[in-house]
């Protein structure tokens, strides 16, 4: 057998896993942290309760693989999707643009899950996989800072570096707290309406004109 074909109980044994992962995505993401619980997540995957406690000690160190590897996902996806190379023809504020135009909408779409995952790290008491999960974030934040700050010369504010980084924390600390920490994700419509609608439309130009980047 080639070395590069796994044998066929192996190749089971990681579309079971990768089939149980995606399960408990897909129940955070509907459900919530709360009603994420070991039936649930093995109903939705197609297996047994034992099945999955065969592969985890408990539902605890299930959650703690999820979150990581979406961590680790969306960094890497991002990394990818703003190569430089790819944002050569486009101005820095249609890259702006794009950036919080994504940010929100990911933030919308994937509220549940977001929901989920954060309340799963403010409350866990191992700090080991908190920092973890600190590190893939920062990862993410500072692989968009510095591509913004690669165009450094189109910005007019007086101290780029700063006025970059802060401005990517405000879109992300909005966002999470709009879209997704809410217990009710209209919440904010009741003092707004159609908040995120003004959010689409209105952060992208603030963001803009703090940064002094022409459009």
């Amino acid at each position: 057998m080639p070395e590069n074909i796994l044998p066929s109980h192996q190749e089971r044994s990681r579309k079971t896993l990768a089939s149980l992962l995606r399960a408990t995505v897909e129940v955070l993401d509907k459900d919530g942290l709360d009603k994420a619980t070991i039936p649930r997540i093995a109903a939705q995957a197609g297996l047994t309760p034992g099945a999955i406690y065969r592969r985890f000690p408990d539902k605890d160190a299930l959650l703690q693989e999820v979150c990581l590897r979406a961590l680790e996902s969306n960094w890497r996806h991002t990394t990818e999707l703003l190569q430089p190379e790819r944002w050569k023809a486009k101005s820095l504020g249609e890259l702006v643009r794009y950036v919080i135009d994504a940010t929100l909408k990911g933030h919308s779409t994937h509220r549940g899950l977001l929901r989920a995952l954060a309340l799963l790290t403010l409350q866990h008491p191992d700090r080991a996989f908190v920092r973890k999960c600190e590190d893939l974030e920062r990862k993410t934040f500072q692989a968009v800072s510095e591509l913004l700050l690669a165009r450094r010369r189109e910005i007019r504010h007086p101290d780029p570096d700063s006025a970059v980084r802060f401005a990517m924390l405000l879109v992300g600390v909005v966002a999470q707290g709009v879209m997704v920490l809410p217990q009710d994700p209209k919440e904010f419509s009741r003092l707004l309406p159609n908040v995120e609608g003004h959010l689409q439309r209105e952060l992208p130009e603030m963001v803009l004109r703090y940064l002094g980047i022409k459009t």
